[in-house]
């Protein structure tokens, strides 16, 4: 089992940051080993919130701190205005046109933690119901932005510096024959319009929390299977469920994770936040799990065993990709119904639909 000494007391540090009781055991940690795991992981600004609840003693230098403090400010909590000031914008735009347009993953995961500005944001993603066609020509035609469609599943253009991924799928149902089963129960969850919040003035619509539940669940299993995920998806997942356990109609849910073989990643992200992260149990319908297996996710979330760096060469980058599918194969298991072969040939064929996904 691969393990790093870090490992230990980043998942403490982690709760603490989150708000959650924890108690730290090392006298002496690798700050720095410490501070490049949560930079990897895109939760610099949950670590400093850890170390803000440790005693003097066992904080790092006054110096280093200082420094994350500077980073977390501008790399966090000055890029969430910028983000919520993109997504007004970009909503006020569409608004004006009779377009509606709702926020998924960043914003409106966001919204669940404990401290939204200490949420890592990147891309804006969105589902316009419907109207993704409409609204990328009104882009185009009213701002003259170039408009990227050589992406599965969802469109690409720059706004305000931010990418957005206009999705006219919600996932991606080229690799696996169960995604299109998937696709049009969300697609059918996608009709709702009934959620909304305001932000700078601006109409923006939430998914609806059966949605995002089911949404959240695949998206972060069909990563893990295929490349890797970060813990940060694991603390939305974490948030999400106490925010919104009395809303989400776990029964449905469960059926449906079960339907389509994801029940087993289902029970150990659910023990993750609980175990590791210090999530109030309760939040949970099932925290049910076999810790070595639990462990080894853990693992290569934080130590990813193929990385995330591809070979720039075709050819090398073909071999490394073939390498990582067949050591891929304990979390397919984890996350899919469909056999491993049937994946792979669905996969061959829309990497041939769209060749710059190679």
């Amino acid at each position: 089992m691969r393990y790093d000494i870090a490992k230990e007391p980043f998942l403490t540090l982690i709760r603490l940051g989150l708000g959650h009781y924890a108690q730290l055991s090392q006298e002496t940690l690798d700050w720095n080993a410490l501070q490049n795991l949560a930079t990897q992981q895109s939760l610099s600004a949950v670590l400093l919130d850890g170390i803000e609840k440790l005693p003097d003693s066992k904080r790092p230098p006054k110096e280093l701190i200082l420094q994350w403090i500077g980073e977390v400010l501008q790399g966090y909590e000055q890029r969430y205005e910028l983000y919520r000031r993109a997504i007004a914008n970009l909503a006020a735009f569409y608004n004006a046109k009779g377009v509606k347009m709702m926020i998924l993953k960043g914003l409106a995961c966001g919204m669940d933690w404990a401290k939204p500005e200490h949420r890592p944001y990147g891309d804006i993603d969105i589902w316009q119901f419907g109207e993704q066609k409409e609204a990328d020509a009104l882009i185009i035609k009213e701002k003259g932005i170039k408009v990227d469609t050589s992406h599965h599943h969802h469109t690409v253009f720059y706004w305000q510096d931010f990418m957005v991924e206009n999705h006219y799928d919600f996932i991606n149902v080229h690799h696996h024959k169960s995604s299109k089963e998937i696709e049009q129960i969300l697609k059918d969850l996608g009709k709702d319009d009934s959620h909304s919040i305001n932000v700078n003035g601006e109409t923006i619509f939430l998914p609806s929390p059966n949605l995002h539940a089911l949404f959240l669940l695949r998206h972060a299993s069909s990563h893990f299977a295929a490349e890797g995920i970060t813990l940060r998806q694991i603390i939305d997942w974490g948030f999400f469920v106490q925010a919104n356990h009395e809303k989400v109609d776990w029964e449905w849910l469960e059926n449906i994770l079960e339907q389509y073989g994801m029940m087993e990643f289902y029970n150990i992200i659910n023990a993750i936040c609980v175990d590791d992260l210090g999530f109030n149990a309760s939040f949970f319908t099932r925290v049910q799990f076999n810790r070595s297996l639990k462990n080894k996710v853990v693992n290569e979330i934080l130590y990813p065993e193929y990385g995330v760096e591809y070979p720039k060469e075709l050819f090398k980058r073909l071999v490394f990709k073939i390498r990582r599918w067949k050591g891929s194969a304990w979390k397919h298991r984890l996350c899919y119904k469909d056999s491993l072969w049937s994946a792979l040939w669905r996969g061959v064929w829309a990497h041939l639909l769209k060749p710059s996904s190679i």
